[in-house]
């Protein structure tokens, strides 16, 4: 005796029905479901529109008040940071134009000459010959006199140091590099306007005999 087997025949998803007189098949219209309502609170954050928020006149006031002592209280313990900054560009000013003159000494065969700016009305801190706080050139000089001349090239030049003292330790007006490039021993102090050699941030620049460039924080080399 056989078993057929039990086949089950899936329900369609969509019932239809069939007309004979049209011959065609008709699909029963599907119902949307219910729409969801949203809570009040949502309306009526959606609905209505919302006031605009921002500061008073005396919470403004109140905040700038609050940075301005702030900014009174920070400013003197930056001041030590932006002397050590200048004085170290300063210093690198000068080994730049060591090393420059050097390098224009050696092409040159010497007569290399590198001499402090005069005093004038832009710059009335640099009083004495070791000062040479109004900036300085470096100038082919010809006859090696020490004095540049109308008809002498000027190589180079650096403006006035500002709020900076620069001072030539052997206190003279200028200093000579010969055919192999040496300015012989040589000293500057670089130290800010309106305070003393033992200033915190006092730097050197050291030359040797032997040319050798050095800066340090120190009074004296």
């Amino acid at each position: 005796m056989r078993i057929a087997p039990l086949i089950r025949t899936p329900k369609p998803l969509v019932r239809t029905q069939w007309h004979s007189s049209r011959n065609l098949f008709t699909f029963p219209l599907m119902q949307a479901p219910p729409l969801q309502s949203f809570p009040s609170r949502v309306l009526t954050s959606i609905g209505t529109p919302q006031a605009l928020r921002g500061f008073t006149l005396i919470e403004v006031l109140v905040v700038i008040a609050i940075l301005g002592v702030l900014a009174a209280l920070a400013g003197p313990s930056f001041t030590p940071v932006i002397e050590r900054w200048r004085v170290r560009q300063a210093v690198e000013n000068m080994t730049s134009t060591i090393y420059y003159a050097r390098s224009e000494a050696i092409k040159r065969g010497g007569n290399i000459t590198v001499l402090k700016n005069a005093l004038s009305t832009e710059c009335p801190q640099a009083s004495t010959t070791g000062e040479w706080s109004c900036g300085w050139m470096v100038f082919v000089d010809s006859n090696n006199d020490g004095s540049r001349q109308t008809s002498e090239e000027i190589l180079q030049t650096f403006p006035v140091v500002s709020v900076i003292n620069v001072k030539n330790n052997s206190k003279a007006t200028l200093f000579k590099l010969d055919r192999w490039g040496h300015p012989g021993p040589l000293g500057f102090t670089f130290l800010p306007v309106g305070s003393g050699d033992s200033s915190t941030s006092t730097m050197v620049l050291c030359v040797s005999s032997g040319g050798r460039i050095q800066a340090k924080k120190a009074s004296e080399c």
